[in-house]
């Protein structure tokens, strides 16, 4: 991985996001529900569902530390959906979008999958902005479609919800 990140600006993620809907639009996906994965997934989320106009339901799932590096050796599920009520219902025979920023290993799209399957969706799609080209840990159901809207190769992608100072993070960006 190199060492110098690249820096993403909230328009670059804006963009990409609109990028992301164009490529899923045409491939003829529609969800009826989007699944923002916490905590990189919830801004590209909340953008997708000003195109697709339908609700957004989040999960937070751990798998890297504050530092970004590897804190479990599979990811782990923090806030989940009950498998009981009315978001289980929400999911049940429903067509859902699984959005996150990156797919780094895929272990957290593995997971999310798996997990996801107990509430019986018609259908699954991941859409993530950034897919790294690396060898992935995880893998996918091959009935999961899968669709991003930029590949970088394997170095540190640093985020804006990341920053501590937005004004240095977006000099980081023009530089």
């Amino acid at each position: 991985m190199s060492k110098k990140p690249i820096y993403m600006s909230y328009d670059t993620i804006h963009k990409d996001s609109t990028e992301l809907y164009k490529k899923i639009s045409s491939n003829k996906y529609s969800p009826d529900l989007i699944i923002a994965i916490g905590t990189g997934g919830f801004i590209p989320a909340r953008i997708l569902k000003t195109f697709f106009r339908v609700p957004i339901i989040c999960i937070t799932i751990e798998y890297y530390n504050v530092e970004n590096t590897i804190l479990n050796k599979v990811a782990k599920e923090i806030q989940g959906i009950p498998l009981n009520g009315d978001v289980h219902n929400k999911i049940k025979d429903k067509k859902i979008l699984i959005v996150d920023e990156c797919d780094d290993s895929r272990a957290t799209l593995q997971y999310i999958t798996e997990y996801l399957e107990q509430f019986e969706p018609t259908e699954m799609a991941i859409g993530v902005l950034h897919n790294k080209l690396r060898i992935k840990k995880g893998k996918l159901n091959e009935n999961v479609r899968y669709f991003f809207s930029k590949e970088f190769d394997d170095v540190y992608l640093m985020y804006p919800w990341e920053a501590k100072n937005i004004d240095e993070h977006n000099h980081m960006c023009n530089e």
